[in-house]
């Protein structure tokens, strides 16, 4: 009390003003504003620093002065679970005070939050079933929390691992906890009585300030995911400044994917996939923290299979489930094709002969027999070579149906022939008849292929 009286005193002869203001060293070194809202500021700056023993003192501060303040209590709690070596107990104790000043109050939000902060402390002190009913309580008060199925998930994990039982798969917990909120807030004001004496009796004589600072980090507001792929490996890259990388809780599973790391303002931030489109292989994924974003490459469980998004409700069939569930069997043409040269495709026709084979047909044409000299060859042998010779003196360039026209001709009788060259010269090259009893009736008019027009030259 006598120390507190002789704050009084100095400030009264100090004065105060903008260039005096009353003030105790903090950190042995840093001076602090006495008012709770100061220490609230930088209880807040030291959390968001990951300085944690520097926000217990700045909040335990606070709450002496303001003993009914739930996000006091809040914050406090997440400092002392993020401490090194954490301290759950205390953190478990914060949270039940906190829960109880908010259901006081019936803050929807502030009971979420500290519900949160309580199924936290009491995951880190293995009391699953206990933290499992506080996050079912929080996702009843505020069900767009994004961090609740991340915890869920954890629950039932080592949930499941437990034997029968065992005592960490009871559930204990009520929703509202028997908290002592006046021998909470009598414990901050002996705890800062304490401090302040301490404080006083080992501070130097000179100090000079030194401001925090806080690391810049992307507000969650802002934080943003982009990705892509390639055939072996997708690649997710979370645009988030500032991330801490020894505070950052990243789990990657075959089919899901979380990070989890603490915001400025005291919150974490959770941003999880699940299930994710397709399965990974964790083992051969992997991630990097930079100052500037999350880089996640995630290992394709099946090379070559391709994401058309990151999440599927639904499971996407593997390579390996689509072979293994498929009875349908392979066409034999598949398996076994006929050779085209063998067998040609067929054409419908009216001839009572059946369709004739083209392909042979032309190939027979094109065949070229070499001439027998006179010496060599008997008679009966140039008589034959005679009727079978295809004259090679008009080279037709290996086209079938020149050489099929040409023997046409060569062996039609005389009308056959005046038909074929008047249809074809009078009607320009568009048509060509054998029949002389019509081509002779008359000039053979030119007709051109369906869907074009006949010019004259120079047109």
């Amino acid at each position: 009390m006598e120390e507190i009286m002789s704050k009084h005193m100095a400030k009264s002869a100090q004065g105060s003003g903008p260039g005096n203001p009353e003030t105790i060293t903090l950190n042995r070194d840093t001076p602090i504003q006495h008012s709770a809202k100061d220490a609230a500021s930088l209880g807040a700056e030291a959390l968001a620093a990951g300085n944690f023993p520097l926000a217990i003192l700045q909040y335990t501060k606070a709450i002496a002065t303001h003993p009914q303040a739930v996000d006091y209590y809040i914050k406090r709690s997440t400092a002392y679970t993020r401490t090194s070596p954490s301290n759950q107990a205390a953190a478990l104790a914060d949270a039940e005070v906190a829960v109880v000043l908010a259901h006081n109050r019936g803050k929807r939000e502030s009971i979420a939050q500290a519900q949160l902060r309580r199924g936290i402390a009491l995951f880190g002190l293995q009391r699953y079933a206990d933290a499992g009913k506080c996050f079912a309580w929080v996702k009843e008060k505020e069900p767009k929390e994004k961090s609740i199925s991340i915890w869920e998930a954890k629950v039932q994990d080592k949930l499941s691992g437990l034997e029968s039982g065992d005592s960490k798969g009871a559930a204990t917990v009520k929703e509202v906890p028997d908290a002592d909120t006046e021998k909470a807030a009598a414990d901050a004001k002996k705890a800062e009585t304490a401090r302040a004496c301490s404080e006083k009796a080992t501070a130097p004589k000179t100090s000079t300030p030194v401001a925090s600072s806080a690391a810049v980090a992307t507000s969650p507001s802002k934080i943003r995911h982009e990705w892509y792929q390639a055939p072996t490996t997708v690649t997710i890259t979370l645009l988030a400044k500032g991330v801490p990388k020894d505070r950052a809780t990243v789990d990657i599973q075959p089919s899901s994917l979380s990070i989890s790391f603490p915001l400025p303002t005291g919150a974490d931030y959770d941003f999880s996939l699940e299930p994710l489109f397709a399965p990974i292989d964790p083992s051969a994924s992997t991630y990097k923290i930079m100052s500037t974003k999350v880089e996640f490459v995630l290992k394709k469980a099946h090379p070559g299979q391709k994401w058309h998004s990151l999440e599927n409700p639904h499971p996407v069939p593997t390579p390996s489930d689509s072979t293994s569930t498929s009875t349908a069997p392979i066409p034999s043409a598949i398996l076994n094709p006929i050779p085209t040269q063998d067998h040609p495709p067929a054409y419908p026709t009216s001839s009572r002969s059946g369709p004739k084979n083209w392909d042979q047909l032309a190939a027979s044409l094109m065949k070229k027999p070499t001439k027998a000299t006179d010496k060599d060859a008997p008679a009966s042998a140039k008589d034959d070579d005679e009727d079978t010779y295809v004259d090679d003196d008009d080279d037709d360039g290996g086209d079938p149906a020149n050489a099929f026209f040409k023997k046409i001709f060569k062996d039609a009788d005389p009308d056959t022939k005046r038909a074929m060259m008047k249809s074809y010269q009078e009607s320009n090259g568009t048509a060509l008849s054998t029949n002389w009893s019509e081509v002779g009736k008359g000039k053979v008019e030119t007709s051109p292929p369906e869907g074009m027009v006949a010019k004259k030259w120079g047109e």
